[in-house]
């Protein structure tokens, strides 16, 4: 189709109004706020829906005696499974459908029943399992928890069939009635919902996962029901384009439509890299079904699990608006790539756990403050992913293309899933069997952090080759140009001064890891904690004193090209953008509070091997922190040569 599905634009109206146009809908300000309204509701009701889950079955499968390889299986390799074949079937069919209810909603509105009896068969596994138990001959052979578990993995088949069907459309919606110039903002505002009715059951309904959890799957069927079935019946999509002439029918017709989906989707370089990237960064969270052990394991019951999990959402709901408008001015591509690269920091540093251990009570205030920082500053990351999809994809075959991502990320996690429960296991093994192996969840993380480094440096650059900020539109190989034109949300380059506080704020993260290494060696000689003063006084210090060499020296080539960028003669290392760097040398700026504290808090507590970890994972954070800045140069090198150009309008280009 070479028509734009969902053309934009802004108009007065006679009355003096104005009028917003998305394709054939036309909204005031008024319709406007009530679309996002319905919208935002239905995702409250949706995100507290699929919590349930994933929380509560975790633990839930353990207390049956699962091992851990099996939790990966049943949890998410069904799943997987139905994302592979149901998610494509839907989201082409839905690109294709027409009815007078629109082309996504009777997706919707066809499985709700169905997906609401699967969550309320979950919920009564142990009724329905005592039962059978009781009254088969043939499963009266089996264990009652044997009966249990397979039960579990028939109504989760069950849910995740039917959930397939509305996770596949529910977010496409937004592509077909949301007008363009407001979809970063939505979903910055879609992301604080979804944060908050993660953070309502977190706090409220998460500690009753093990004593209640038939209740909770009761609720979670009832308010999707009722609350997805009003959104349902508020939002109204429009009419659409004709689809294009399909041949007749003929045998052989699927498979000429399977090579047409392949062909479309999987053919140009900077699709295949943000499949990998996203493929990949499912493979990383795989081992999320774990982290509750984790946090049991670090001393902390499941209301302070809970809380920790609420509170920390609830700092990240005025970022993610404001994100969400720096996300148009920035690119959403650049702000992934920049963010991914700074994702391995967290988790290679996160093995101070697997060295020490401190009181419940310790580290719960101290992960919660850290926590809030990371998440205040992460929900630019987060609210960047969706945004990210719209302005790479092509907007006529949108669903398609999210399906053929989805095909890739599930077939990785179909073994992913069991490999991370594999993973723990044999670390288990080598701990004897002690949940002490939890804390090594930190180096799978690492290895996809890694990975999505490596792939979106290549992405980012393809698509920097294919236009970038002010010429990127779709590859689209069933167009005669060989793209499809799209709206271009024009962006803002490197900004000097803001550059310069960046490199400020990196400065002084480098610096007081130095400078205040001698005042904590004085508290540790105070304290008698000699084992600690030695190895601060004769690595940790001497360290840090590389690393202000090596800031100095990365420092030092970027003012250069500034300069050679401010003369307009070419640049020999790169200019980095500004943005995330300023919110990244914020957080870090932060994080040296929280080493000093934990620092302190280890030598009060005779823990100087503590103490040691704490300063050498805080050294190692000033030499990640270089590098990164470093290697961001590198992929800008050759495209970032203009300085302080002003933020534009939204325009529309149509040449590349």
């Amino acid at each position: 189709m070479g028509m734009k599905l969902c053309e934009s634009q802004t108009v007065a109206s006679g009355d003096g109004g104005k009028r917003y146009h998305c394709g054939a809908l036309t909204y005031t300000k008024m319709g406007l706020t009530a679309l996002f309204a319905w919208l935002l509701w239905g995702d409250f009701c949706f995100t507290l829906m699929e919590a349930v889950g994933p929380s509560v079955l975790p633990l839930k499968l353990k207390s049956l005696g699962c091992s851990n390889w099996l939790i990966g299986l049943v949890l998410t390799t069904v799943p997987n499974i139905f994302t592979m074949t149901v998610c494509p079937y839907v989201s082409v069919k839905s690109d294709r459908y027409r009815s007078r209810w629109g082309r996504r909603i009777p997706f919707i509105v066809w499985t709700m029943p169905f997906l609401c009896l699967s969550l309320m068969l979950i919920g009564w596994t142990d009724a329905i399992s005592s039962f059978l138990h009781n009254h088969s001959t043939f499963l009266s052979n089996y264990a009652p928890a044997t009966v249990s578990i397979a039960l579990i993995g028939v109504f989760i088949a069950m849910f995740s069939f039917f959930n397939m069907f509305v996770g596949s459309v529910f977010y496409y919606l937004f592509n077909d009635v949301v007008p363009a110039q407001f979809l970063a903002r939505f979903t910055g505002v879609f992301r604080i919902v979804g944060t908050v009715a993660g953070a309502v059951y977190n706090y409220f309904v998460f500690q009753y996962a093990e004593s209640h959890m038939r209740e909770i799957f009761l609720g979670a069927a009832l308010l999707y029901f009722i609350g997805f079935g009003i959104m349902c019946l508020m939002v109204k999509e429009g009419e659409y384009p004709p689809v294009d002439a399909q041949p007749p029918a003929k045998k052989g017709k699927m498979l000429i439509e399977l090579k047409t989906f392949l062909r479309e989707s999987f053919t140009h370089k900077i699709y295949w890299m943000i499949f990998l990237l996203t493929t990949v960064s499912a493979g990383r969270m795989a081992i999320n079904p774990f982290w509750i052990f984790f946090s049991k394991e670090m001393g902390l019951p499941l209301m302070d699990i809970g809380k920790l999990g609420a509170i920390t959402g609830i700092t990240s709901l005025g970022a993610m608006y404001v994100a969400s408008v720096f996300i148009d001015r920035w690119h959403p591509l650049r702000v992934t790539a920049y963010m991914t690269l700074f994702s391995g920091v967290g988790a290679l540093t996160g093995f101070v756990w697997v060295f020490v251990t401190l009181p419940g009570n310790y580290y719960f205030w101290l992960s919660l403050a850290s926590g809030t920082l990371e998440t205040f500053f992460g929900a630019l990351g987060a609210a960047s992913s969706m945004p990210l999809f719209m302005r790479m994809f092509p907007q006529s075959r949108f669903g398609q293309f999210c399906s053929a991502q989805s095909i890739l990320r599930s077939f990785l996690c179909l073994g992913a899933s069991v490999l991370a429960g594999l993973y723990i296991d044999t670390i288990k093994f080598f701990c004897h069997g002690s949940d002490f192996a939890y804390r090594f969840i930190f180096g799978w993380q690492f290895l996809g952090s890694a990975t999505c480094a490596v792939i979106i440096v290549i992405a980012y650059r393809e698509w920097y080759r294919l236009g970038g900020d002010k010429h990127y539109h779709p590859p689209a190989t069933w167009d005669p140009k060989g793209y499809e034109e799209m709206p271009v949300v024009k962006t803002q380059g490197p900004q000097s001064k803001w550059i310069a506080v960046a490199l400020r704020l990196f400065g002084a993260v480098v610096a007081i890891s130095m400078l205040c290494m001698p005042g904590l060696m004085a508290w540790m000689a105070h304290r008698q904690a000699m084992r600690a003063l030695s190895w601060h006084a004769y690595v940790l210090l001497p360290l840090s004193l590389v690393a202000w060499t090596y800031w100095r020296h990365v420092r030092k080539n970027i003012l250069k090209d500034l300069e050679r960028a401010r003369k307009g003669e070419p640049l020999v290392n790169g200019i980095p953008h500004h943005g995330v760097l300023v919110v990244k040398g914020i957080l870090y700026l932060a994080v040296q509070a929280f080493w000093i504290v934990q620092v302190v808090i280890a030598i009060n507590l005779n823990m100087e091997i503590g103490a040691i970890v704490f300063t050498a994972s805080n050294v190692l954070t000033s030499f990640l922190l270089i590098g990164i800045l470093q290697g961001i140069c590198r992929i800008e090198r050759g495209y970032s040569t203009q300085l302080d150009d002003p933020v534009a309008p939204i325009g529309r280009e149509t040449g590349r």
